[in-house]
């Protein structure tokens, strides 16, 4: 199950957040088909936000086609967002992730300045693919 979090400096709207982070948990394969999602009961005790910024996250959701709610039972994943050839390069990227990490780390950097230089870093290497 997916453990939602929210980062009140991003600038995002928190039904955003929420509606990226199932999106970015299916294009990684951590919800599959099936996978049921926090009630809003649980997401509205954990986050301590309205209800109604999860009904809209949910919602949205279901308008893309990724989830759908059962009357009862709660919202379950319908479509995810990857496949099996791009799983299968998922975690030999991710320990390189995760060294890079740790090197930033032992450099100094703290979690922002990692966020900032990942960030930066991945805007200008996509922007010359264009």
């Amino acid at each position: 199950m997916i453990d939602f979090h929210l980062n009140l400096r991003s600038g995002v709207s928190p039904y955003m957040q929420l509606v990226q982070q199932v999106r970015q948990a299916l294009r990684l394969g951590l919800l599959t088909v099936g996978d049921q999602l926090p009630t809003v009961k649980d997401v509205v005790a954990k986050l301590a936000i309205n209800p109604n910024t999860v009904l809209k996250a949910y919602r949205e959701l279901e308008h893309e086609g990724l989830v759908s709610p059962r009357p009862g039972l709660g919202t379950f994943v319908t479509r995810t967002l990857t496949d099996d050839d791009s799983l299968a390069a998922h975690e030999p990227l991710r320990r390189e992730l995760r060294d890079w990490i740790t090197r930033a780390q032992r450099a100094g950097l703290d979690a922002e300045s990692i966020e900032a230089l990942f960030m930066t870093t991945f805007r200008s290497a996509t922007e010359v693919k264009r």
